[in-house]
């Protein structure tokens, strides 16, 4: 049985724009075909298959869950500080049990995924990185992960504050 290739899709960084829930829909598929063809780029690179489909499940995870529904910012126009705020604070608040092994798969992930969209012209060697460099914080991750655990009181506040969810 021979592997078929899915045709190769153009995205134009306005495809991922969105105001309204029609238009997140469509980016919400978009980015479900975006992340299709990641996970091919990822077998054709010489990737495992587990690993790349765990490496598509975690850059999904950023993506739709977080980048789209939480932070409502379009996925080919990264900000400043995006990557941060979900190591940083969004993942150890919407995790059960954050451990920082959980978290740095999600930051190879993110790492992948945003190198993917540099190779497709989809982002500048700048925002690739200003990506890296904040994926690549794991000490400030860690102690996030620790200092979150030891809250106690109405500590959340001043540990939210350090890195606000809202940028």
């Amino acid at each position: 049985m021979t592997e078929t290739k899915q045709p190769e899709i153009e995205f134009e960084h306005d495809d991922f724009d969105f105001s309204d829930m029609e238009e997140e829909l469509r980016v919400d598929e978009r980015c479900q075909a975006l992340l299709k063809r990641f996970y091919l780029h990822l077998q054709d690179s010489g990737c495992e298959t587990r690993h790349a489909s765990d490496l598509a499940f975690r850059a999904d995870y950023f993506l739709r869950d977080y980048l789209l529904d939480f932070a409502r910012q379009n996925v080919v126009r990264p900000q400043p500080g995006i990557v941060r705020r979900f190591a940083a604070t969004w993942f150890i608040t919407h995790t059960l049990d954050p451990e920082m092994a959980v978290l740095e798969r999600h930051l190879e992930a993110i790492r992948q995924f945003y190198r993917f969209l540099h190779s497709q012209h989809l982002i500048s060697a700048e925002e690739l990185a200003m990506i890296e460099d904040e994926a690549g914080q794991e000490a400030y991750y860690r102690q996030r992960i620790k200092s979150f655990l030891a809250i106690t009181g109405d500590g959340y506040i001043a540990w939210e504050a350090e890195c606000p969810l809202r940028g």
